[in-house]
């Protein structure tokens, strides 16, 4: 079993979402009808205010080195996923799946150094490459990368930490390893610091107080 998730993660997650498309009918159900109540909720959707562009993470730089074809992209036009019950189904099963095979390592364990942003290609990382994990899978399944944002908060007790926030019509919504219910991300009682722009994943912006805001969607 561990060999075929090794291979999984290899093939850079496109092995792993065909896994999460054979899981049960009951499942589908489930993570269906959240995905209902999502969209359905009658709370106005509301997005974190974004401010100026500011410094990228060290390991995000380090990390474009390592994988300079995963960095070398253009600007492009902001889009939103369009929050349909399929949709966050499959969003629901990336993040169960990605915190249910990885295992949590720090850095200076894993790596021997104190910051490596890494794909958990052995089956083991710390929060930024869960979320590494979740966003390739993502895009790969056809999701917009301008929907799919890397996000360093402040947790509950103070601490850095990085989350995947995937902007929707409906809001924002995180992807965590430390919570594996998704939630609204102003319902995660973190402090947002910063996340990438959506136009270009190789700028960052600082975040700022909710606002109420149009999206710009994307059936995908």
């Amino acid at each position: 079993m561990f060999k075929r998730t090794k291979e999984a993660l290899r093939a850079g997650g496109a092995v792993a979402f065909l896994c999460l498309a054979a899981m049960s009918a009951q499942g589908a159900e489930r993570t269906g009808s959240i995905g209902h109540a999502a969209a359905n909720h009658g709370e106005r959707a509301t997005y974190a205010s974004v401010g100026d562009v500011t410094r990228a993470p060290i390991g995000w730089v380090e990390f474009c080195v390592e994988y300079k074809g995963e960095c070398d992209t253009k600007p492009s036009q902001p889009r939103d996923i369009v929050l349909t019950p399929k949709a966050w189904a499959d969003m629901v099963k990336v993040n169960d799946w990605v915190n249910e095979t990885i295992k949590p390592v720090t850095d200076l364990d894993h790596w021997g150094v104190v910051e490596r942003w890494n794909y958990p290609d052995d089956g083991y990382g710390d929060c930024e490459d869960y979320v590494l994990l979740k966003r390739k899978m993502l895009v790969k399944a056809g999701w917009p990368r301008e929907a799919l944002l890397i996000t360093v908060v402040r947790d509950k007790k103070g601490e850095g930490h990085a989350v995947l926030t995937v902007k929707t019509n409906r809001g924002e919504f995180v992807l965590d390893n430390q919570e594996n219910q998704i939630l609204a991300w102003d319902k995660t009682g973190y402090r947002f610091v910063k996340r990438q722009s959506q136009s270009d994943p190789n700028v960052w912006v600082a975040l700022g107080e909710p606002r109420v805001a149009p999206a710009t969607v994307s059936a995908r």
